[in-house]
């Protein structure tokens, strides 16, 4: 009699840790599952994923928050074009291209903080580099170098101003050499504004550079992020 309950006790033990073996695996799953946006997803994120695409010529579909196939070509376009694993899969590393959470706010895209308090004259300054350093460079190229210089200014190693940054000394060669005075055009003026609110190809990027031309040792020896055009981005 004492055999049989222990048998059932020890049956019931196994019981146990089965169901909780199921359990911790279920939930493991569904939290993987919840860390990428891809086909079948829907909701907030997939609309904030498609309103983006959409306002940076990736997407013409319907912004309905359902991920279809035309929401994933459109994602694999831009990973393509930003360097990353064209798998239409939107995770952690295309999501902060995107500068997007996947919680369904925005991000920077970096560590740093972006400054809030930009005038009408910093975007038409910032404008006018990224005319003058990237108008020959993709939308996506553009947006990076805008970045790069709004990440200078949330950075304590740079003057906190986008004008300091972009007349601090050597730091750009459209000043050096006069290009920042052309003016700009409606793209690099979209391009300033879209990494304004919070877009950041570069990845949080504070340098880049342009392999065929740069002689610096010293860029060369940065770490590098990603590379969009003629240009690598490094930290």
């Amino acid at each position: 009699m004492l055999q049989s309950k222990k048998v059932k006790i020890a049956a019931i033990v196994l019981a146990f840790l089965i169901l909780a073996t199921v359990v911790t695996v279920s939930v493991g799953i569904g939290v993987a599952n919840a860390a990428v946006v891809k086909v079948g997803s829907r909701g907030t994120v997939v609309k904030n994923i498609q309103t983006k695409l959409k306002r940076w010529g990736y997407y013409t579909g319907s912004v309905d928050g359902i991920y279809g196939a035309k929401t994933k070509s459109a994602v694999q376009y831009f990973q393509r074009q930003n360097g990353l694993k064209a798998d239409g899969i939107v995770g952690n590393a295309t999501a902060k291209a995107m500068g997007i959470t996947l919680s369904g706010g925005t991000t920077s895209g970096s560590t740093t903080t972006k400054p809030s308090n930009i005038s009408n004259s910093d975007l038409y300054l910032l404008s006018c580099c990224i005319y003058g350093e990237a108008r020959g460079e993709s939308y996506t190229g553009k947006v990076a170098v805008a970045a790069v210089i709004l990440n200078r200014v949330a950075s304590s190693k740079f003057p906190n101003s986008i004008s300091g940054v972009i007349y601090q000394a050597g730091a750009f060669t459209c000043v050096s050499d006069g290009q920042i005075n052309l003016g700009t055009n409606d793209e690099c003026t979209r391009a300033a504004q879209d990494a304004m609110n919070g877009w950041d190809p570069s990845g949080g990027a504070l340098y880049y550079f342009n392999p065929a031309t740069a002689t610096s040792k010293w860029i060369w020896s940065r770490p590098q992020i990603v590379t969009i055009g003629k240009h690598i981005f490094c930290s």
